[in-house]
């Protein structure tokens, strides 16, 4: 006979609520295994003389859970074989079976929160080992019933051990299972503060449906991990909440809000906009982004990436409408490229440090062009640039691309070699009072100057922008002086202003 495993569930705990096929099986079972021996249901098999071996040990054994179900897969498999291989040629009676069979159980139902089980499913057929699956009642039914929720309105559950920020939905009841301990809960109660405020109430549950030993408090989201009683028999409940501060948090709420204003019973202006109408809002709005940044003002920062992310919406919206692509065709497409272009974290490349990961990017880039269709031989070094990125950072660009193939200087100085020989015809161009010849010399000049930040490792447009700021702080200083002497620039001249300008240089 084919090695046999019967997988079967000990219920939530409560001995009424074991089924009867699940008793008749474990009694007459000749080998009992259980994953553990932490429930309530294991005094029956005690009263009643049922022999078993749990695999509690191996959660001691091993560091991880992973290896622990691996390890307990891996041997109900061997015990199965070694049953097999002792019951006589061509037994196929049921009761037969039954005898020469392993019997696992678990607590709850085998087919909720179980990963061994799921190990079973996936490795028995490819080792020709058949399995049984049986029933018994969940956690969820008392969890239903305990807790007063219809999973009907929207539920999800999730494992302690798995739970993310990016998984909550504040909208649909939330089970979270197997909360073993404290260490588990406060990973958990740190996930859930990601989205819910501090003091949102979450239920905690203990042995629900266990005459004696149920408990259920509520308690405010930062007290989570502050009780000692979490067990094997414990989860935490977060009721659906229909709170318009939780919905808000959520990019799905967001996509709502940006389909109202563009719909026929939204907002009139955003309505009538499209890609060209609110082309530079979307300019605007990032240049606003970038001085919150360059102020180092996360409150502004936080509003500001805001308004960015809102032109993106709005973009993406115009483009839903048509039918081409949406916001979430968006986001699949940069997951993608984030996936593929970083060989290094989801994939077996190695990157030490960041210059091999910009190699391992670019490449990867290169690679995403072949995959398109594009001809590497017949397209230029410098495609790739924006056309309308502003002129500093587009010569940055240019020179970086041909940098790669050999096209620059060896020194930076150079670099600062040819900044003097454009300086000097720039001065020649003055002298000949040629304008065009000026604003020529003029770009060459500047040209050269951002060849030397490249040398320096500097990015010319962050260098200037800092030089405006710094520019900046400096004149304002000239305008304080001259309120505090209730004067004006009209009653001033460059001689005190310059002495001003030095001062403010210590100062600021």
């Amino acid at each position: 006979m084919k090695p046999h495993i019967i997988v079967a569930g000990l219920g939530s705990g409560d001995v009424d609520q074991l089924t009867l096929g699940v008793w008749k099986q474990l009694q007459a079972a000749p080998v009992v295994r259980l994953r553990t021996e932490r429930h309530p249901m294991v005094k029956l098999l005690r009263e009643n003389g049922i022999a078993y071996r749990s695999y509690d040990e191996l959660y001691e054994r091993f560091d991880s859970f992973d290896d622990v179900y691996e390890a307990i897969a891996a041997d109900l498999m061997e015990e199965a074989r070694r049953l097999s291989s002792a019951a006589p040629p061509g037994t196929e009676d049921a009761a037969l079976l039954a005898a020469h069979s392993v019997f696992y159980a678990v607590p709850g139902h085998p087919m909720v929160a179980e990963r061994t089980v799921a190990l079973l499913k996936e490795r028995c057929p490819r080792e020709g080992i058949e399995y049984t699956i049986m029933g018994g009642e969940s956690f969820l039914d008392q969890t239903f019933t305990r807790l007063g929720f219809d999973p009907i309105e929207g539920f999800q559950l999730l494992d302690a051990q798995d739970v993310t920020p990016a998984k909550l939905r504040p909208d649909i009841h939330t089970v979270v299972c197997q909360v073993y301990d404290t260490f588990t809960a406060s990973d958990v109660k740190l996930a859930l503060m990601e989205v819910y405020p501090d003091e949102h109430t979450v239920i905690v549950g203990h042995a629900l449906g266990v005459p004696g030993e149920e408990r259920i408090a509520a308690v405010p989201l930062f007290e989570l991990d502050r009780s000692a009683d979490f067990g094997n028999l414990s989860l935490v409940y977060i009721p659906r909440s229909d709170d318009a501060s939780l919905r808000n948090r959520t990019f799905e709420r967001l996509h709502e809000i940006v389909a109202i204003l563009r719909s026929p019973e939204g907002c009139p202006w955003d309505r009538e906009q499209t890609h060209q109408s609110i082309r530079k809002n979307f300019i605007e709005e990032t240049y606003e982004a970038i001085e919150a940044i360059d102020n180092d003002d996360p409150a502004g920062m936080m509003e500001e990436f805001g308004d960015v992310l809102l032109q993106v919406m709005l973009h993406c919206q115009m483009e839903e409408e048509t039918g081409t692509f949406s916001a979430y065709d968006v986001i699949q497409a940069l997951n993608e490229k984030l996936i593929f272009r970083h060989p290094h974290v989801f994939g077996e490349a190695g990157a030490s440090d960041a210059e091999e990961a910009l190699r391992n990017w670019e490449r990867m880039k290169a690679e995403e062009k072949r995959r398109k269709g594009a001809d590497p031989d017949r397209q230029s070094v410098l495609d790739g640039i924006p056309a309308d990125l502003p002129a500093l950072m587009k010569a940055y660009k240019l020179q970086k691309k041909a940098s790669k193939v050999g096209f620059d200087w060896d020194r930076v100085d150079d670099a600062l070699d040819k900044i003097e020989e454009e300086l000097r015809e720039l001065r020649e161009a003055v002298r000949s009072g040629d304008a065009a010849s000026q604003s020529g010399e003029l770009g060459d000049l500047l040209f050269a100057a951002v060849n030397a930040a490249r040398f320096i490792g500097a990015d010319p447009e962050e260098a200037l922008a800092r030089t405006n700021q710094k520019f900046r702080k400096r004149f304002s200083y000239i305008e304080e002086q001259l309120r505090i002497n209730g004067r004006n620039f009209d009653q001033t001249d460059l001689t005190e202003m310059d002495r001003w300008w030095e001062e403010a240089k210590n100062r600021v």
